[in-house]
């Protein structure tokens, strides 16, 4: 099969389209050709601590490989249908269209992977096409976590989302307006008709004012941008509100660490797990018509490197899909 190895850190070139041998299911897995993936954030954390702060660089190095990648093949999210089942999986069957992530394990940006069926693993709606669903796990998932579990977002609930035409910003504004919020995002002035279109009730260009001077308060700002700071955006919460970052950066994690025991306004910042309740949630509200995927660029499995180098760019709008298979969108 066809897969994309990574095997050295460095810029996105070092990612090499290669034959390898494609995998067999063990008895309790399921063997999925992928349609579709994802190059997201995280991606390029794992390819290159792009976007990781200094704080963590040391531990993730740890983690996935300190001198060279202990993963060769990375990637977090995928799309497709399963070609065959292992002898005790029950759960699904072959020709089932899924879409999940491997977590805590990677391996995407192949024709294959072998998955536990009892992993963050699910059936593909209906309604969605395969790029749509592979866009779902991470980056919704993550906006979830943020909304629903540490913001804990409440019907009537002022809120402020910082980078509201990213991975996490767009599906984070839909989630926020599905709970009941009066949802305000920033964005650049390219981005302002898309953030409105996903259900915002305001919206700042970022360009032209800055949402920390313009005497409005919010119950919680989301920084899915990962570029703001809890002081610069004290002001501008209510009291009890809270301030939400998406990166363990030592202006996020000391200011935590104090308002955990000193004053109303709080900070809180984490990783989201990956599980298959999340998943299943997120295939309702994509069902019920309250959450759509924002794809801004696709890209064939060969030309992977281009895709990270737009994403590490920093500016990218939605998600940006890696077409594992060509012309299968369905």
């Amino acid at each position: 099969m066809k897969a994309i190895l990574h095997t050295e850190y460095g810029p996105p070139e070092e990612l090499q389209f290669k034959d390898v041998e494609k995998p067999v299911p063990k008895e309790n897995e399921v063997l999925i050709k992928i349609q579709a993936t994802t190059v997201t954030t995280s991606d390029c954390n794992f390819r290159n601590l792009t976007f990781v702060p200094t704080l963590v660089r040391l531990p993730m190095r740890l983690q996935f490989g300190f001198n060279k990648p202990k993963y060769n093949i990375i990637g977090l999210d995928l799309a497709g249908e399963i070609e065959a089942v292992g002898a005790d999986v029950t759960k699904f069957k072959k020709g089932d269209k899924v879409f999940g992530t491997p977590e805590p394990a990677l391996g995407t940006y192949a024709e294959y992977i072998c998955i536990p069926e009892d992993g963050v693993l699910t059936i593909k709606p209906e309604s969605l096409t395969y790029e749509e669903a592979a866009a779902i796990t991470n980056m919704a998932n993550a906006a979830l976590f943020f909304t629903r579990d540490l913001g804990n977002i409440q019907a009537g609930d002022k809120v402020l989302i910082n980078g509201a035409s990213g991975g996490i910003g767009t599906y984070a504004v839909q989630l926020a307006k599905f709970y009941g919020a009066e949802v305000t995002g920033v964005c650049s002035t390219k981005n302002l008709e898309l953030v409105k279109s996903l259900g915002a009730d305001h919206v700042i260009d970022y360009t032209e004012e800055d949402f920390t001077d313009n005497g409005q308060n919010y119950d919680v700002i989301l920084d899915a941008a990962g570029k703001s700071s809890f002081s610069a955006c004290k002001g501008s919460l209510k009291e009890g509100g809270v301030y939400l970052h998406t990166l363990p950066q030592l202006n996020v994690i000391l200011p935590m660490l104090w308002t955990a025991f000193i004053g109303s306004k709080k900070v809180k910042m984490g990783s989201a797990p990956a599980k298959v309740e999340n998943l299943v949630t997120l295939k309702e509200l994509v069902e019920a018509g309250n959450l759509k995927s924002v794809i801004s660029r696709r890209y064939p499995l060969e030309q992977i490197a281009e895709a990270f180098r737009y994403v590490e760019g920093g500016h990218k709008t939605g998600n940006v899909i890696i077409n594992v298979v060509q012309n299968d969108k369905t």
